[in-house]
């Protein structure tokens, strides 16, 4: 069974689809005004093992982000379904000046901490790791270039999804059955 998810988004602001397959050969195919997160979303899958198709346009940059965030965490809630999976990771990635530390855990108890100094990119992981229903943590070890320090943290969520994601033969809990919702 292969755990795959399409998901569109239309507003007055932002017309976003994007279709995910997670257990992919980290290919992207990537339609996005926004070159920065068009790098972003490449990176993300790249590290991820994800393929993921998207074609996005908004009317500001701050719209487009959210919203990129808000599709790409759906699909992915919706691509995990009810299978048991390793839930947790954690990821630290240097860049240049940045070090970054990004831990996962995929329990549909979302909470999100985010050192970024980026607001868009702030959002951007707030959305998404609020609509997969994840809980996030980034930490910004040190770093003085915001884009070394936001490459950092995708690559590390990247390297986190694909451990977090490997499906298990059984749920990994103490409460027994925790599902995607």
């Amino acid at each position: 069974m292969k755990r795959k998810a399409s998901i569109s988004r239309e507003t007055k602001e932002t017309r976003i689809s994007l279709s995910l397959l997670l257990d992919g050969e980290g290919k992207q195919d990537i339609e996005c005004e926004d070159q920065f997160l068009t790098h972003m979303l490449d990176t993300l899958g790249r590290y991820s093992g994800m393929d993921l198709t998207l074609k996005a346009s908004g009317d500001d940059p701050h719209h487009l982000i959210e919203d990129a965030g808000i599709v790409l965490g759906k699909a992915l809630r919706e691509a995990m379904g009810d299978s048991p999976v390793q839930r947790m990771a954690s990821s630290t990635v240097a860049m240049d000046d940045a070090l970054v530390s990004v831990t996962v855990d995929l329990v549909d108890r979302p909470y999100v901490d985010i050192d970024c100094d980026d607001p868009l990119y702030h959002h951007f992981l707030r959305s998404l790791a609020t609509a997969a229903g994840m809980t996030l943590h980034v930490v910004e070890v040190r770093g003085f270039d915001p884009h070394h320090s936001v490459e950092a943290a995708f690559k590390g969520l990247g390297r986190c999804l694909e451990e977090a994601l490997r499906p298990r033969d059984e749920e990994l809990s103490t409460k027994g059955g925790v599902r995607g919702g």
